[in-house]
């Protein structure tokens, strides 16, 4: 990927981006965070406050550990009194990798209500929200021997079988249809070709089309939108940001947010 110049950092500026993005989810927002950002950039305008609680891992409701490091979980974390705090600005939000619970032994019910709760906060119901659903399809397709493999490598505490698991996915694929269609949000299906052997993270080549589906239903209307380009000088940069909370093998650290601000104007701070 060719380097843009995105990435480097600008001077304080007294005039706060005319529109804002919330961004909740956990290792697949994380991972194509760059591919995000330039995308809500062309689909929402910029440029942009962007808010976004993510992280390998994380939770809508729950602590969760990866590799040493600890994050709240997304209903817990700081990105609720920041929002609150901020004047109002045109809005659009995306709610993105539910599921981890499932792995972590919460129930489908305190799932869906921890989604719900972050919806009820994100303010009036003009506010455009995409809700991804699970990827179900790669995901039930998984032998025995690719789940086992899976879940040892991504949730080593889980023993949840695969059955149950498949059972829970499904269960919660309903549960957001239907909190989707009682709430007025744009629920999108990923698509299999999105994915690899790896059933639940978007393979990297398909970030840019991908993300631009799913971030296109911030608009009513249907219009085409370049793809992302890509640039790794900006990925590694937004990669780098330290949240607001975090623990890092018992050790707390803090960081002043926003974190990062592009060359643009776009400011993004990271919970």
């Amino acid at each position: 990927m060719a380097e843009d110049g995105n990435s480097k950092l600008m001077p304080p500026s007294s005039a706060p981006p005319p529109r804002r993005v919330v961004l909740l989810g956990a290792s697949n927002l994380t991972r194509g965070i760059s591919t995000v950002v330039d995308t809500a950039r062309r689909v929402w305008g910029a440029p942009l406050e962007v808010l976004a609680a993510l992280g390998h891992g994380r939770s809508y409701g729950l602590t969760s550990a990866v590799l040493g490091r600890k994050l709240p979980g997304i209903l817990q974390c700081g990105l609720w009194d920041a929002l609150s705090a901020l004047p109002p600005a045109n809005t659009a939000a995306l709610v993105t990798d539910v599921g981890n619970d499932i792995l972590y032994g919460a129930s489908v019910e305190s799932i869906l209500d921890w989604v719900e709760e972050c919806v009820e906060r994100l303010g009036p119901t003009n506010v455009p929200i995409v809700l991804t659903l699970p990827p179900t399809a790669t995901v039930t397709a998984l032998s025995q021997w690719r789940y086992t493999f899976i879940r040892t490598c991504a949730f080593p505490s889980c023993r949840l079988s695969r059955n149950d698991a498949f059972s829970r996915a499904e269960q919660l694929d309903a549960g957001l249809q239907e909190l989707a269609a009682r709430r007025g949000l744009r629920a999108v299906r990923p698509r299999s070709e999105w994915y690899g052997f790896d059933p639940i993270h978007i393979r990297r080549s398909h970030w840019p089309v991908a993300w631009n589906e799913v971030l296109s239903g911030w608009r009513t209307e249907a219009r085409a939108t370049n793809l992302a380009r890509g640039s790794f000088a900006q990925w590694l940069y937004l990669r780098s940001r330290a949240p607001a909370q975090r623990t890092i093998f018992g050790f707390e650290q803090r960081a002043a947010q926003p974190c990062g601000r592009l060359r643009d104007g776009t400011t993004i701070a990271i919970y």
